[in-house]
């Protein structure tokens, strides 16, 4: 998408129907105006409530589905202003106080923030069978929470929606929602993608019919978030923003569909306006930057820049962040960018020395809640390390990510244990080839890479901070296997495309198995990649070098 079309989605901020209705009248200094409407699309979600609450809570799920969780619980508040009795609105701050389902579970303060919610939802009751059964469905997320595995329950609430949407099949919102529980229950070691292809025909023939509807598009975007996928996610990716240009959610989310094709001025361009709304938000509350939305855009802004050879715009943000010493929030989003963007700055630019002295930064975040953020820091700091030789420093970090990984799985990580499996397997493996042991080198980054394929990136990041299929090509250029390495890198670039340290890698594998053609191919396509890059790297220079020889 061009730049001017984002600011237009911006400005369509300013005109438009909303969610919650049409222009209000505010006085200021004496004079009468128009306030323009917020821009958050269009939900109808019928409730036994008075004309009042029906009208605020419409607006409370367009935030809701747009994942803008205290406006959305501020929304059903004033819902039970309007209408006291109205007991389906306790449910709506129950599930917005348990943040964003794809970083679910949620931590134990917000589960008990959100179980008091529902169990006054329960005392004040529901006019109508429908919304009784949201209430019963959302509780099977609560049963015997402390002591019962996520999944598990998180899969308990999947078959509830289910049985709730064929119950009430004309409620449409219901099929929404399952859609939403399918999506956020899927296995990443899924390759079927069972889960994504059932809510798909869920959502496809929804978004035809609401095609305003803030949520049908979101959750699309979700749904089709696989390199596989892809493609199928570009009609929605390119319309949510139009949809609710005022969340700054809603402006960022394509660019999860931007990441799978490769599109990095897309994805620069969707996460700056993100992250500009952002910021204003936070000015308007006086809170400081370190926000879901705000640090989220960052964590891909810095991906996407560093893509194109924008390392001084990559760098400025990388600044930015580490000059924030205390968060309004302390979530999971939070710390993974926090984690994630240093970490990225250093492997993408090769620079093993800055990897290797990483360091968590705010120091008094809360990082023992987060061992999957700080498994990242570690990871490329122990990578790092091995690279530049430092087999004892990289050693360390190897028993660090053990032990984080005992922690995710007594917390119930499974997920982010895989992923600390593999990383540990690839710090091993740079350890070996350090110490010449190339054969066990290459055996350890083969698992790595095996072990990653099966799995899949976590919504909350726009990439891995090095795909093993990529450090498995890299790794085999230095061992002067460059036909090997070529292949490696091909199949890297299927899964994560248009990466420019996996194409300097297939040119250079290419130039040095004697494949000209391929070679040049290659670094073509990177100095188109990089056409508006403001750093001169030395791949770069090389790939220039190259083609002037023709």
């Amino acid at each position: 998408m061009a730049a001017k079309k984002i600011f237009a989605w911006l400005a369509m901020m300013l005109i438009g129907f909303t969610a919650s209705g049409s222009w209000a009248q505010q006085h200021e200094h004496g004079t009468l105006h128009a306030v323009p409407p917020e821009q958050l699309g269009e939900v109808n979600f019928p409730v036994s409530c008075n004309a009042a609450a029906q009208a605020e809570f419409n607006r409370a799920m367009a935030l809701f589905h747009s994942f803008w969780f205290d406006p959305a619980k501020q929304s059903f508040a004033k819902v039970l202003e309007q209408d006291p009795a109205c007991g389906i609105a306790h449910w709506g701050i129950a599930i917005m106080s348990m943040g964003n389902p794809f970083t679910w579970p949620p931590n134990p303060n917000a589960m008990k923030a959100a179980e008091a919610a529902l169990a006054e939802a329960g005392r004040v009751g529901a006019n109508s069978e429908r919304e009784r059964d949201y209430i019963a469905a959302l509780a099977v997320l609560f049963n015997d929470w402390a002591n019962t595995d996520y999944r598990t329950r998180a899969v308990a609430y999947e078959q509830a929606m289910k049985s709730l949407a064929a119950k009430h099949s004309a409620d449409d919102e219901a099929r929404i929602l399952h859609a939403l529980a399918l999506v956020v229950t899927a296995r990443p070691t899924d390759k079927t993608f069972a889960n994504q292809l059932a809510a798909g025909a869920i959502l496809e023939p929804l978004f035809r019919k609401y095609p305003r509807h803030p949520g049908v598009a979101h959750y699309l975007i979700h749904t089709y978030d696989y390199s596989e996928l892809a493609e199928r996610g570009l009609p929605a990716a390119r319309d949510y923003a139009r949809i609710a240009p005022a969340v700054p959610h809603a402006l960022h989310m394509p660019s999860h569909i931007f990441s799978r094709t490769g599109s990095w001025t897309e994805m620069v361009e969707s996460n700056r306006a993100s992250y500009l709304a952002a910021k204003a938000e936070l000015k308007e509350t006086t809170l400081g930057v370190g926000t879901y939305d705000a640090l989220h855009a960052m964590d891909y802004l810095v991906f996407a820049h560093l893509q194109q050879g924008q390392d001084k715009a990559a760098k400025a943000l990388v600044d930015e962040i580490a000059a924030i010493r205390k968060v309004d929030v302390e979530n999971f989003v939070a710390a993974y960018a926090f984690a994630a963007i240093p970490a990225r700055f250093a492997l993408e630019r090769g620079d093993w020395e800055q990897a290797a002295a990483l360091e968590l930064a705010p120091d008094d975040l809360a990082w023992s809640r987060f061992p999957q953020a700080e498994a990242i820091l570690v990871f490329a700091r122990g990578l790092g390390a091995a690279r530049r030789g430092d087999v004892d420093a990289a050693r360390r970090d190897v028993e660090r990510l053990q032990a984080l990984k005992t922690a995710m799985t007594e917390v119930g990580l499974a997920y982010w244990a895989g992923q600390a499996d593999f990383q540990i397997t690839t710090v091993n493996a740079w350890v070996a080839l350090a110490e010449q042991r190339a054969d066990e080198a290459l055996r350890l980054m083969r698992a790595a890479a095996v072990a990653e394929d099966a799995s899949d990136k976590h919504p909350v990041t726009p990439g891995n901070v090095a795909p093993s299929r990529e450090l498995l090509g890299e790794m085999l250029v230095m061992l002067d296997e460059p036909a090997q390495a070529l292949a490696e890198f091909e199949r890297s670039l299927k899964r994560d495309p248009n990466r420019f340290r996996s194409l300097y890698g297939a040119a250079l594998a290419a130039e040095a198995s004697g494949n000209p053609e391929s070679a040049r191919n290659y670094y073509a396509r990177l100095e188109t990649l990089t056409v508006d890059r403001d750093t001169e790297r030395k791949e770069l220079a090389r790939a220039k070098s190259f083609l002037r020889r023709g």
